[in-house]
């Protein structure tokens, strides 16, 4: 069944949208704060809704606010920072009970909705900072968490092609920003970030679920009248459709497994059709398990213990991760490019473009199933300026022809050779 997605504008900068279904026993509702990924502030941002879940006024410490959660049905309260494109996404969100289903009707939505405002609009600041004890705690969260994804060496590898393909520019940014800058974080400086989010983010709030929005809209629209407001513009991605050369880095660490990450740029899309061509590319060339990657680098030719390409909608860039013994680097990095080629020149069977077309089918169809993926979908689309549903792109699934899928494989270049290996014996 299609659901339907409206999207409008409660306050300066402040968004309503709400995507409902009755397939939901409960309903979601987030606030994101979407700003530019800036180097100088993109750490004192990241912690901010970490303390904005310790608590707000009317639950001014973590039990009560628990407590409160508790007596909600079970509500909730969580909160992330994400990378859309070139923005930092900053969520705190809550998760309740729909009306229908309490045992005396309780009012759930407008209570949970109005939870999450006091949480986002009356933190629980001290002297106007947050507590000591808090912003230490977080702190020391966010330092492990940035640290934990150089223990994860396929995702800090991607993460550095990243940002050598894009230095200097927003993308290069890390969402949770950096140690050094997380290690200075204060009470005042978290504060700071807090007021300047509060004042210039962009905010969309997002309902999913199955209830009546207007409530939750209601209650954010009173809430956010009164704040002061003066919101910069989306964020917008800046950078090059295509590489000019090729750039190879070659980092050593501590690793059994080397890592090879390949980065192209993709030539961009200008309407829907364009990008699922684009898409479907990128899903038979190396996105599913019958993609000529799998069967051929990894299962045929046993070049890697993985091989996978994405990717990414909003900057369109391409990504091929692998992981590979050392001595296989080189004929690894010739039988990608092989493949890419194979596409090219359209040397895919009909049962592989058909194979891809049900796999994206798939995909696409989960959506619409899970929370979480429509808030994700949607806030890609805002973020995008689009406003496509997963209903429409399915349908464009079975409408890309071959012709367009070669297309878009010839528009790709390759600009960023990435190999993290490990140090050289002594």
């Amino acid at each position: 069944m299609k659901t339907t997605f409206t999207r409008q504008p409660i306050g300066e900068g402040v968004y309503f949208s709400s995507v409902t279904d009755g397939k939901f026993k409960r309903n979601q509702i987030s606030v994101s704060l979407v700003v530019d990924l800036e180097r100088s502030s993109v750490t004192n941002r990241a912690i901010v809704p970490f303390l904005l879940r310790k608590g707000c006024r009317s639950c001014p410490d973590f039990t009560k606010l628990n407590q409160k959660l508790c007596q909600l049905y079970g509500a909730f309260l969580s909160c992330d920072v994400s990378k859309f494109g070139a923005a930092q996404v900053l969520d705190v969100a809550i998760s309740g009970v729909d009306d229908r289903f309490t045992l005396d009707k309780a009012p759930m939505v407008a209570q949970c909705a109005q939870l999450l405002a006091d949480v986002l609009l009356e933190p629980n600041l001290v002297d106007g900072v947050f507590p000591q004890k808090d912003v230490a705690l977080e702190r020391q969260q966010i330092i492990d968490t940035i640290e934990s994804q150089i223990n994860d060496k396929r995702s800090y590898a991607m993460s550095r092609c990243c940002s050598i393909m894009c230095e200097g520019e927003s993308l290069a940014v890390e969402k949770y920003g950096y140690i050094e800058d997380a290690e200075k974080i204060t009470p005042e400086s978290a504060a700071a970030a807090y007021r300047q989010l509060l004042e210039t983010a962009q905010i969309e709030i997002m309902f999913v679920g199955c209830g009546d929005p207007a409530t939750a809209k209601e209650i954010f629209t009173k809430a956010f009248a009164g704040v002061s407001r003066h919101p910069a513009p989306l964020p917008k991605v800046e950078t090059a459709l295509e590489a000019s050369q090729v750039k190879e880095v070659t980092d050593q660490l501590d690793v059994a497994q080397s890592k090879l990450v390949l980065g192209f740029r993709t030539g961009g899309t200008s309407s829907p059709r364009e990008l699922m061509a684009l898409r479907l590319m990128v899903a038979l060339y190396g996105g599913t398990p019958n993609s000529r990657l799998f069967m051929y680098v990894r299962e045929k030719l046993s070049l890697c213990y993985y091989c996978a390409a994405r990717v990414d909608r909003l900057t369109g860039l391409m990504y091929v991760d692998s992981g590979v013994e050392k001595a296989n680097k080189q004929k690894a990095y010739d039988e990608i490019l092989r493949q890419l080629q194979v596409v090219r020149e359209g040397g895919f069977t009909d049962e592989e473009l058909e194979a891809t077309r049900l796999i994206m089918k798939t995909s696409l169809g989960r959506i619409g199933d899970v929370q979480g993926l429509i808030n994700e979908w949607y806030m890609a689309q805002i973020i995008a300026g689009t406003c496509v549903s997963p209903e429409e792109e399915l349908e464009l699934v079975d409408q890309v022809t071959r012709e367009e899928i070669i297309q878009a494989a010839n528009k790709v270049t390759l600009d960023t050779v990435y190999f993290l290996t490990g140090k050289e014996a002594e």
